[in-house]
């Protein structure tokens, strides 16, 4: 499989400044997920001006531009400061497999409450193209599905299977934990704990149990707690 690719730009003084880089990862990066290591992110090591021509910047500018020579110390500057590029079939292809995997999970946690049998993935998409939605390249699948659940509603009957987990953040994770756990599901109960750890039920789709464990254990580097106290 061909590796995706994208153009993080940077523009100073009038010059661009461009890398070539994992979009996926790139946004991840952007958007402060420690574990996600620059060296990961970006696709070669060079600094471009103009990446798509090959016109690389000069070694002397970009140290008084950057005020160091160290291509990923530039490469994280660009990537945090700039804006990531994708090309229009880039962004297409992204949105479609976004959208493969919301209406998997759909199609695998949902029943049509008037047959109880799941309702087929053609007619899961069919329905999303009815009801307008929108699908975010970069967020994973997984914190779209209750927003697109939704929207549906309105169009097709869908009922969930249901599980209920309580999920134990430590205190240094809870900022950037608590925008992904809270799309994930819906909160039934939330405190905070004596050591400053974040406590909370969550009500998630069923199919979602193995993936909110990854996900916590991801944000947390292992150190965050997950149990389900009701399955299915």
């Amino acid at each position: 499989m061909v590796q995706r690719q994208a153009i993080a730009r940077l523009k100073i003084k009038d010059k661009k400044f461009e890398i070539i880089v994992n979009p996926d990862k790139a946004w991840l990066f952007k958007k402060g997920e420690s574990e996600i290591n620059i060296q990961d992110v970006v696709l070669g090591e060079f600094v471009y001006y103009d990446a798509k021509r090959g016109l690389k910047a000069s070694e002397t500018e970009l140290k008084q531009i950057f005020q160091t020579d160290n291509f990923y110390e530039i490469a994280k500057k660009i990537i945090l400061k700039g804006e990531i590029q994708l090309t229009a079939a880039q962004r297409k292809e992204m949105i479609e497999a976004k959208k493969r995997r919301i209406i998997e999970i759909i199609s695998r946690n949902c029943i049509d409450p008037r047959t109880g049998l799941p309702h087929p993935p053609k007619r899961i998409e069919l329905a999303m193209e009815e009801a307008g939605i929108s699908i975010d390249p970069f967020k994973p699948a997984e914190t779209q599905v209750n927003d697109v659940i939704k929207a549906l509603s309105p169009i097709l009957p869908l009922k969930i299977a249901k599980s209920l987990v309580a999920v134990k953040i430590p205190p240094q994770f809870i900022g950037k934990s608590y925008g992904i756990i809270s799309k994930m599901g819906k909160i039934i109960r939330s405190n905070y704990l004596s050591d400053g750890s974040w406590s909370v039920e969550l009500e998630i789709p069923a199919g979602l149990q193995a993936t909110i464990v990854e996900e916590v254990a991801k944000i947390t580097k292992g150190q965050g707690e997950v149990r389900v106290l009701k399955s299915g």
